[in-house]
């Protein structure tokens, strides 16, 4: 009889332990209390928010170096070392730093480092104005404000989950923050809403700033570059500069601190009046970088509709 009452007992525990290793398996990995997380970021503007959203709560690292175009960016041997001592990597994640894969791989992190998608709550667009019609998603949710707050918010939830001791601060910071992105927008829906906006058209350089022009109700009529960083044949450029003609396009965005060699050729063959704006990519990583472009770039964007209705 102590037999089987062992045997029985032996067996209960032994089921519950099976029930608990589902549990174990699929649990959220958490960073261990009282250690400061490092957060690798890809980009520019994903370092402002995670700065933002943990403040002095955690470290972030850019993944590549701060002066790196990341644009058909080749990875270095430095960039693996620091994805072997991150502890999580936020990430674009839809085709503006795959060379991060790369990188995640080389380093032997592809099942060990926790990832965020920053745009895993983004509605996504393709690429206005393409020239081959084909409805190409554009990656560029940072050039704006409405799906900077969504990627803020997405972020701030992650880290939460692998920060739980700091979950409630990380989600204050993201208020807060958010709270700033809403104010700088809502300064220029006051600006936009005095100006005629429907016979506005643009061409641009780059397919870059698609989610920024939609939350003011403005579209991309031509893109120069048939995808970034290729230069369009004399016949695309053609097909362009037509287009431009026939749609009477008065302004042209290029992108700020990149070679104006595709805008002055368009500028000559049709008089349009060249503006630039940033990608928000820099010299430097800082926490204010994301709010100090898009003021510029809303500012241009601005002075560009203005000039139209002169």
């Amino acid at each position: 009889m102590n037999a089987l009452r062992k045997h029985r007992v032996l067996l209960r525990r032994c089921l519950a332990l099976l029930l608990l290793i589902p549990a174990i398996a699929f649990a959220s990995p958490e960073h261990p209390v009282g250690k400061k997380l490092k957060i690798g970021v890809t980009l520019h503007p994903y370092y402002s928010f995670v700065a933002n959203i943990v403040g002095d709560r955690a470290e972030v690292v850019g993944l590549i170096p701060a002066e790196a175009n990341p644009h058909n960016y080749q990875p270095q041997p430095d960039d693996i070392t620091r994805a072997m001592n991150i502890d999580v990597l936020v990430v674009n994640g839809i085709g503006h730093d795959e060379w991060a894969f790369e990188i995640i791989k080389a380093a032997g992190r592809r099942q060990t480092l926790p990832i965020i998608q920053a745009n895993a709550s983004v509605a996504l667009i393709p690429i206005g104005g393409d020239q081959d019609g084909i409805k190409v998603v554009n990656p560029h949710t940072f050039v704006s404000t409405t799906a900077a707050i969504q990627q803020v918010f997405e972020i701030a939830r992650r880290l939460g989950e692998l920060d739980p001791e700091n979950a409630q601060a990380y989600r204050h910071n993201a208020l807060e923050y958010a709270g700033r992105i809403r104010a700088l927008r809502a300064d220029f829906m006051t600006r936009f809403a005095a100006l005629d906006l429907s016979t506005f058209r643009c061409a641009t350089t780059h397919g870059g700033y698609d989610y920024m022009m939609q939350e003011f109700g403005l579209f991309v009529t031509a893109v120069i570059e048939p995808r970034h960083g290729v230069a369009p044949t004399a016949r695309q450029l053609a097909t362009t500069i037509d287009t431009i003609r026939k749609a009477n396009v008065r302004v042209l965005f290029a992108e700020k601190n990149f070679a104006m060699d595709l805008a002055k050729p368009i500028e000559a063959a049709t008089g349009v009046k060249v503006f630039t704006l940033s990608h928000i990519t820099g010299s430097t990583y800082s926490a204010d970088e994301f709010e100090v472009a898009m003021r510029e770039n809303l500012e241009t964007l601005a002075e560009a509709v203005e000039f139209t209705q002169q």
